[in-house]
């Protein structure tokens, strides 16, 4: 808890400006990955692949062993060595033939394992259904699943598996970068008028022409009129250019770890917080009253239940009013933190800080 709080009084510290280059505001429109699938057989499991049930894999691996010359009826398929997947991988936004890429290999059939798995060569599409890899190879999966007499041991996830550069590129593709007007489009990676607007600014400045001019607040347009095989070179000489970004205050909150992380100067509002619990517990315990052995004879003697209740209340032992007058975050963590308020009742609070419009910042929950 201490050293939470000194790292947020430390963060609450003003900063002094710090320029950074282009590159690390925006990124160019159009260069991106896409994203690629496929519907493949994974062979040589041992005894953890699809059971016959799934008439999907019996159908797949008929296909593929006709493909190859050999004739068999649905009845003669009945292995657990194979397993059907998905295959998935994603496409640089420039990349030619010959290339290697690594892809992801998903069980959608009832296998227990894909470890030890061969992937048959599967095609993979992009969304224009054109081919533009394929996929086959040693499968590396990151667990395993062992059963025997009703015994099961499981680690991790074993129906996914890794395909370590396993896909080749079949048809190179190539990113478009200038628009029919002229023009390339920086896409900021964090939106906003004024960071836009600085860019702009910062772009026309070092090559003296009005050259960049923003589109709203998380696209500026640079209009280029040079040779297509100069393009990347200027682009190079756009992302070296140094430009003070615009500071966003914000909060960043993790409930799994109990983590809080706030931006430089962020500042609450006058406010009084209330924090504390009580716990209630009823419990019930029944006692059943045995008759004696000579009066089992009678007709009209039973057994008697008696449930007796029990009722507990526990108030909280780190019950706190806090009362603060115009801060940051850093000095009501501290406040919290020396009136014994456990991390994640902090964020809690800070919750609450944000609905009821105290908190001068976003508030990023994770």
């Amino acid at each position: 808890m201490r050293r939470l709080s000194l790292l947020l009084s430390l963060c609450a510290t003003p900063a002094a400006a710090q320029e950074v280059p282009v590159s690390g505001l925006v990124h160019v429109a159009g260069w991106r990955e896409n994203a690629l699938i496929g519907y493949g057989l994974v062979t040589g499991l041992a005894g953890s692949g699809d059971t016959r049930r799934s008439a999907v894999t019996r159908q797949t691996l008929r296909n593929i062993l006709t493909r190859l010359g050999v004739t068999v009826g649905d009845d003669q398929i009945a292995s657990r060595n194979v397993a059907v997947v998905i295959v998935t991988a994603a496409l640089p936004a420039s990349a030619n033939v010959g290339e290697r890429l690594s892809a992801t290999v998903s069980s959608i059939g009832d296998a227990r394992s894909l470890a030890g798995g061969t992937l048959v060569m599967t095609p993979l599409l992009g969304p224009d259904q054109h081919v533009y890899a394929l996929a086959q190879g040693a499968l590396v999966a990151g667990g395993h699943d062992f059963e025997n007499d009703l015994n099961r041991q499981q680690r991790n996830y074993p129906t996914t598996a890794m395909l370590e550069g396993g896909a080749t590129v079949e048809t190179a593709v190539e990113a478009r970068l200038l628009a029919s007007d002229g023009t390339v489009g920086l896409i900021l990676t964090d939106p906003g008028f004024e960071t836009a607007d600085r860019i702009a600014r910062a772009i026309n400045s070092r090559f003296g022409s009005a050259i960049a001019a923003p589109r709203n607040a998380d696209e500026v347009r640079v209009r280029y009129a040079g040779p297509q095989a100069d393009l990347p070179g200027f682009l190079a000489a756009i992302e070296a250019v140094r430009v003070e970004p615009v500071r966003t205050p914000r909060v960043v909150v993790n409930e799994r770890t109990g983590t809080v992380v706030a931006g430089s100067g962020v500042t609450i509002s006058a406010v009084v917080i209330a924090q504390g619990d009580i716990k209630v517990a009823i419990t019930g315990e029944r006692n059943a009253s045995q008759p004696a052995y000579f009066a089992g004879l009678a007709s009209d003697v039973a057994s008697l239940v008696v449930t007796n209740s029990r009722l507990e209340v526990e108030e909280g032992r780190s019950d706190a009013i806090v009362r603060l007058p115009g801060t940051t975050v850093a000095d009501l963590v501290q406040a919290l933190a020396r009136a014994k308020v456990d991390t994640r009742r902090q964020i809690a609070v800070l919750q609450a800080i944000k609905a009821a419009g105290a908190l001068h910042a976003d508030l990023v929950v994770q």
